[in-house]
């Protein structure tokens, strides 16, 4: 099974269109038989999903209705940003200004693999997530020696 992994760092253009990264186009391609994306907004950054991640998504979402209090505030958040993004012939997406805009992703971009979907963050804040990150890393061990990986 393919995955997106690894990142890579990208410019957008003046259009605001960012070219992803061919290991994620061949994922998208194989593994979803898909070149369409849904984008949407989220903490720190944008995500980016394969249609049939982001229906999974939605029905976990569904699921959840009623369950906690303030629930639907987030879930309204989330779809509110929900852009559908088809790849154009150079393997591109245009990302909508309404959505750079909020995640204040200007120019220089890092796109993160997520395994299931993929991250677009600004690169200022990419670099200081991954060195906080990488500062708190002996935070993760027991959890990773739980699941046998240290």
């Amino acid at each position: 099974m393919q995955r997106f992994r690894s990142h890579s760092e990208h410019t957008l253009d003046p259009k605001g269109r960012l070219n992803i990264p061919t290991r994620f186009r061949d994922v998208l391609r194989e593994q979803y038989d898909s070149e369409m994306l849904i984008v949407t907004h989220w903490d720190k950054n944008l995500r980016a999903y394969p249609v049939a991640e982001w229906e999974a998504l939605e029905e976990k979402l569904l699921a959840q209705e009623g369950s906690q209090p303030d629930f639907d505030e987030l879930v309204r958040y989330i779809i509110a940003g929900v852009n559908e993004c088809p790849l154009d012939k150079q393997g591109r997406i245009l990302l909508p200004p309404i959505l750079r805009s909020e995640m204040r992703i200007d120019k220089d971009v890092a796109v993160v693999g997520m395994l299931r979907h993929f991250e677009i963050w600004d690169k200022q804040l990419w670099d200081e997530e991954a060195s906080r990150t990488r500062q708190n890393f002996g935070n993760y061990r027991a959890g990773l020696a739980k699941l046998g990986i240290m």
